[in-house]
């Protein structure tokens, strides 16, 4: 069971890659913070003697540090991945209460609110479920199937 989910999230983490749309993205993201630096050293120099090399360093040292995070952040900039990737769907749990159609069960041995899929047939507690979809703070469920 724990190797089936860890096999689904190394495969999700297979099929999130950089694109350029993403590139792009990031990019547009940090245009106006650069923009905002140099209007500020811009003031800064009228104000106060800056010379050229600082001016620009600063500039090239702005762009570099974006360039740098980005593999480490590119995720927090793909808003394309679809909400079924949310590592809480496919994990299996049990029913504390009677969900008819709403109850809690305990995930992970966290307590979450939960509904039934499709407001279908209750589930008694005690049940095992396994987690289909996540609405807000609320997943939503459907019982465990036995083979």
């Amino acid at each position: 069971m724990i190797k089936k989910v860890m096999a689904q999230r190394q495969s999700k983490e297979k099929d999130a890659r950089i694109t350029p749309r993403l590139v792009v993205r990031y990019t547009l993201l940090q245009i106006p913070t650069l923009v905002l630096l140099v209007l500020i050293l811009m003031f800064l120099r009228q104000r106060i003697e800056i010379s050229c090399w600082i001016f620009w360093g600063l500039i090239v040292l702005k762009i570099a540090a974006d360039v740098v995070l980005f593999p480490f952040i590119w995720k927090a900039y793909d808003w394309d991945r679809k909400a079924k990737e949310h590592p809480m769907i496919g994990l299996a749990g049990k029913a504390r209460d009677r969900l008819a159609p709403e109850g809690y069960v305990l995930v992970r041995g966290e307590l979450w609110r939960a509904e039934v899929k499709d407001k279908s047939e209750p589930v008694e507690a005690g049940a095992s479920i396994r987690v289909r979809g996540i609405r807000g703070l609320t997943l939503i469920v459907e019982p465990e199937r036995e083979t």
